[in-house]
């Protein structure tokens, strides 16, 4: 019997490998959201991340209805792990989508997960859960595998089979399987994992070094902001020395740099060991829509501004630029303080769907005919938060939205040095 594949979760993960996989298999997408659904039977990825072709269409079998996927043999668990508001890991739709795949899934079934976790997760939760709802055993019954996801969401280089993939499994005979799966479409290079707890745990100490290599930036910003001196050229300047690696301040969000260290030290505490180093990363990345805001008010201070007075526009909202995905994003962090101090504040981004931010950042959107309309000259500070290319190659236009000499802000330092006045972190 040939393979037949079910993605869950056909979002930005699932969505370009349901593509990929449905050269050489018969793929099933099945997402509980009806809407997303509908959209991706159109050919329609409101994400704009992914072109799904009249041909991709018909290949794959996009659906939310739980018994299509009954005659699958794979099943490849994409859905996404936030964190809770206390920080802790939200596993909800983890434990939700092992639910669907048991209640349908057959003797000799194989399911890899995908979604980010802390070590252990797939055997200690994903898995009694398969066997709850399938009633069969597992490594009897049925195989179980994990291969973290590495998509990085707006990179039109590193697309999914360039990027070399890391597979696990429960036993010899799904790893063969799994193997077989993820090499037909990975140029790259498949790399076999020890175990389950080897792939979980590189997954989400990639993310967690990252997120550390920035939090050492962002201190040093802070530092040198208050020297008076621009990080930019500090970090050009350190970039003469061979083994210097260059990382940029910035706001740390999105679902997996902003996310993945709580996993690991949400599992670190279990067994005892309060991680300290992880912890502090975080809580400076966590501190910089603060530091940004702090720059803006310093700005007010010494132009005898009242802070109550002056209006601010904010240009990006997502979390990266290049990319409409707003989950974890900082901006919206970012915005809130000035919020709280009843500033008037206005946001535009061209990729984000407006319909995703909260119900009062959405009063505060300035869609693209609105900010069109608006007066030269009406902004007293203008933050470039998430540089587009497509905000970067109108920046003389939103300039103009601002007065003459009024604060900017570049938070990534992607406009041209003396070109605009302005500030980096």
């Amino acid at each position: 019997m040939s393979d037949i594949i079910s993605i869950i979760g056909v979002g930005y993960v699932g969505l370009p490998l349901a593509i990929k996989l449905s050269k050489y298999f018969k793929v099933y997408g099945y997402d509980a959201n009806n809407e997303r659904i509908d959209q991706l039977k159109k050919g329609i990825d409101i994400f704009k991340d992914q072109k799904i072709s009249n041909k991709e269409k018909k290949k794959i079998k996009f659906t939310n209805n739980i018994n299509e996927l009954e005659n699958s043999n794979i099943f490849i668990v994409t859905v996404p792990t936030p964190v809770k508001k206390n920080k802790n890991p939200d596993l909800s739709h983890l434990i939700s989508a092992s639910k669907t795949v048991g209640s349908v899934m057959k003797r000799n079934s194989i399911v890899i997960y995908e979604s980010t976790v802390y070590p252990g997760c797939t055997e200690e939760v994903c898995v009694p859960v398969l066997e709850k709802y399938s009633k069969l055993k597992a490594n009897f019954d049925f195989f179980y595998g994990y291969s973290p996801e590495r998509i990085n969401v707006g990179d039109k280089k590193h697309k999914i089979e360039n990027i070399k993939k890391i597979v696990s499994s429960s036993n010899k005979y799904s790893m063969k399987k799994i193997f077989k799966v993820y090499n037909s479409i990975i140029r790259a290079g498949v790399y076999k994992a020890e175990s389950i707890k080897v792939a979980e745990a590189a997954k989400v100490i990639e993310n967690t070094q990252r997120d550390l290599n920035i939090a050492l930036i962002n201190e040093l910003s802070i530092i040198f902001s208050k020297l008076g001196i621009n990080t930019n050229e500090v970090l050009n300047a350190a970039l003469t020395k061979w083994n210097f690696v260059k990382y940029e301040p910035g706001l740390v969000g999105g679902h997996c740099v902003g996310v993945d260290p709580y996993y690991l030290t949400y599992k670190s505490k279990k067994i005892g060991y309060n991680p300290k180093v992880i912890l502090s990363g975080r809580k400076t990345n966590d501190q910089m829509s603060k530091h940004v805001y702090d720059l803006v008010n310093k700005y007010a201070k010494k132009n005898h501004i009242d802070k109550k007075r002056y209006k601010v526009l904010v240009l990006g909202y997502s979390f990266k630029e290049n990319c409409s995905d707003i989950r974890n994003s900082k901006i919206e962090d970012l915005v809130n303080h000035f919020l709280k101090k009843k500033t008037y504040i206005r946001i535009h981004d061209p990729l984000v769907i407006i319909t995703h931010l909260n119900e009062y950042h959405q009063k505060l959107f300035l869609e693209k005919s609105e900010i069109n309309n608006l007066k030269d000259n009406f902004f007293d500070v203008l933050i470039l938060a998430v540089p587009h290319k497509e905000i970067l190659g109108k920046f003389k236009f939103f300039k103009k939205k601002i007065k003459k000499n009024s604060l900017i802000i570049d938070i990534k330092s992607a406009l041209e040095k003396n070109k605009f006045s302005q500030i980096t972190l």
